[in-house]
Order: structure tokens, then C-alpha cells, then sequence
């Protein structure tokens, strides 16, 4: 049963996270976690076992949707390479704090960080880039069918950010595209669906990195992880090709509320725990 539960896990994850750019680890942790100390079908998952088995599926997830749109050539490399040296070392200090944190702590932070998170989705759609956006390294990206996009960034700010979502990948298991996404459209001025993909290439890059420091502290389930593995995979392909032909708005709007309830319910446990 726990792995038909996991696998399930795997697929969810995977499609969401490559549909929406999200990564993934924003359903996998907290559905580790739940099944972990709320029913007897998985055991031993701290914060710490759920966050770096989240890390390596991340991989694959980040892996399948990246080559799902290299296909599609909507991934801006050299965009994504320079977001890496942000998230990458943002990455290992997050993994690092995170050993630092109890299960009390851990859900607090991150049950206020899944609100967070569904704010973020609530508004990113409704927000005007900011103007100096016109400034900066200057890109130019044409795709498949042959549409041109122009969009600029500074490249000190684009670090910065990224760093800020390595971060919180390394500290919480999760992508960081719940934030990357929003910031190249808002700031960068990124067409959407470029975004998406550079953002699931960035994801791919910094789960590497960080679930190496999480495999270094011992903090990988790798049963749990081979029977996430499957579903994450199939799931980000399955995402990556949604992302093309259907309108990811009700999904969102589906999405964000079940973050809200889930980060209330990791408050609530860690402040009556």
C-alpha cells in the first residue's frame, strides 16, 4: 500500500510541479510529512528525511520537464545558467539550516511558507512588471513557432533572487519556481511559458546541488525515494506537455487552496506539538 501511495505522491507532484513551474516539492514534503506522523503507513520521515528525499525526486522532476521543453525550445540556458550561480550556493546554505530545525519549527516555517506561496499565486496574475525592467542584459529568445520575445534583467538582482530561491529549496525540499516564475515574469519581464521552462531547468541544476549536501548528511530515504521516482518522472512529462495545450488557471486557483489549508494545518501541529 505505502508504495502505491508513494508513486501516487510521485505523480501528483510531478505533473503540478512541471505544469505550474512549482518543481514539485510543495506537495511531496507535506504529503511525506502527513503520511509520516499522522498514519502508521510510512515511518521514520522527519523534516530532515522528507526534505532531502524531496531533493533527489526533484532531480527527475526537474530532469524530465527540462528535456519535455528543450523539445518544445522554450528553455533560455543561458538565463538559467546564470540564475544557478544565485540558487546553487543558496542551495547548500539552506540544506545546511535546515539541520538546525525541529519538527515544532519546521512545520511553523513551513506551513507560513505555503501560505505564502498561495498568496503568491492568488496576485502574480493580477501584478504589472516593474519599470526598471527596461534596463539591464538585454534578451532576445525566439520559439518554435517563431515568436520573438525581448526581455532584460540585472544580472547582480537576478543572483540575488536566485539565491534567495536556492535557499528556501535547500531549507524546505521544494523547487523555489513558486518564486523564480513570479520574478522573471514580474521583474525580468519573461514571457510566461519561457519562464516556466527556464525555471524547471534552474530547479533541475540547484536539486542537484543541493540534494548532494542533503545525501552527505544522511538525510535521503532512498526506498521511499525509488518508488517516488516513477510517478515524478511520468508526472513532469505528462505537466510539461499540459502546460502547452491547456490553461493551468483552475488548477492554480485549486492549488492555492489546498496550500493555504495545509500550511494552516502545519501551524496548528506545530504550535499545539
Amino acid at each position: 500500500m505505502e508504495w502505491i501511495i508513494l508513486v501516487l505522491i510521485g505523480l501528483t507532484a510531478g505533473t503540478l510541479g512541471a505544469l505550474i513551474g512549482l518543481g514539485g516539492g510543495i506537495i511531496i514534503v507535506p504529503a511525506l510529512l502527513y503520511f509520516g506522523t499522522s498514519t502508521s503507513l510510512l515511518t521514520n520521515i522527519s523534516p530532515q528525511v522528507a526534505v532531502g528525499t524531496s531533493l533527489v525526486i526533484m532531480i527527475f522532476t526537474g530532469l524530465s520537464s527540462t528535456l519535455a521543453y528543450m523539445k518544445h525550445k522554450t528553455v533560455d540556458y543561458r538565463s538559467g545558467l546564470l540564475f544557478f550561480l544565485g540558487s546553487g550556493p543558496g542551495a547548500i546554505v539552506g540544506a545546511w539550516v535546515n539541520q538546525s530545525l525541529n519538527i515544532v519549527a519546521f512545520n511553523i516555517y513551513f506551513g507560513a511558507f505555503m501560505i505564502f506561496i498561495s498568496l503568491v499565486l492568488m496576485v502574480r496574475d493580477k501584478l504589472k512588471p516593474f519599470p526598471f525592467t527596461k534596463s539591464g542584459l538585454k534578451r532576445s529568445f525566439q520559439d518554435a513557432e517563431g515568436n520573438t520575445y525581448e526581455y532584460s534583467y540585472q544580472p547582480i538582482v537576478a543572483i540575488g533572487i536566485s539565491f534567495i530561491v536556492g535557499f528556501t529549496s535547500g531549507l524546505f525540499g521544494i523547487g523555489g519556481g513558486s518564486l523564480m516564475v513570479p520574478a522573471m515574469i514580474l521583474l525580468f519581464l519573461f514571457p510566461p511559458h519561457v519562464a516556466v521552462a527556464t525555471s524547471m531547468f534552474m530547479i533541475f541544476l540547484s536539486a542537484l546541488v543541493s540534494s548532494v549536501t542533503h545525501v552527505m548528511l544522511g538525510n535521503v530515504n532512498w526506498l521511499y525515494a525509488l518508488a517516488l521516482i516513477p510517478g515524478a518522472y511520468i508526472g513532469a512529462k505528462l505537466g510539461a506537455y499540459l502546460n502547452k495545450k491547456v490553461k493551468s488557471d483552475s488548477l492554480v486557483n485549486m492549488l492555492r487552496i489546498v496550500l493555504i489549508i495545509v500550511g494552516i494545518r502545519l501551524i496548528y501541529q506545530g504550535l499545539v506539538g
